[in-house]
C-alpha cells in the first residue's frame, strides 16, 4: 500500500507542476474545455513524463557520461528540455491538448520549473 501511496502522490504532484508551468511559463500550453478535461489531460501527461524520463533518462545518463562530467552536469538541462519536448511530442500524438512552443524558452525552463516544483511537492508531502 505505501507503493502505491507514494506512486499516486509523485502522480499528482507532477500533474500540479505541469498546470502550474502552463500558468506561469510562456509556450506551455493546455487547451482544454472543461476541468475534467483538464486534470485528466495533465495526469496523463503526466505519466507519459514519468514514463520517458523513467525509460530514456538512465540510458541517456549512461551513454553520454562522459558530456556530463565535461559540462560539470550542465548538459542535463538540454538532455530535460529534450525529454520535455518529447513528452509534448507524445502527448501531440496521443490527442492531448498540451503542447510546448520552443526549446530554450519554454522546454528547457518548463522541464527546470517542473522539476523544482515536484521536488519540493514531493519534500513537504514527504511521498517517502
Amino acid at each position: 500500500m505505501g507503493f502505491l501511496k507514494g506512486l499516486l502522490i509523485r502522480l499528482a504532484t507532477t500533474a500540479l507542476a505541469f498546470w502550474l508551468a502552463t500558468l506561469l511559463i510562456p509556450g506551455i500550453t493546455l487547451d482544454s474545455n472543461s476541468a475534467v478535461e483538464t486534470v485528466t489531460t495533465l495526469l496523463l501527461v503526466a505519466v507519459i513524463f514519468g514514463v520517458v524520463n523513467a525509460v530514456l533518462q538512465p540510458i541517456i545518463k549512461t551513454v553520454g557520461c562522459g558530456f556530463y562530467l565535461l559540462t560539470l552536469g550542465l548538459i542535463a538541462l538540454v538532455v530535460n528540455g529534450l525529454l520535455f519536448l518529447l513528452t509534448s511530442w507524445i502527448a501531440d500524438q496521443a490527442g492531448l491538448p498540451f503542447s510546448v512552443d520552443g526549446f530554450w524558452p519554454a522546454a528547457v525552463l518548463g522541464a527546470l520549473f517542473v522539476s523544482i516544483v515536484t521536488w519540493i511537492l514531493g519534500a513537504v508531502l514527504d511521498r517517502d
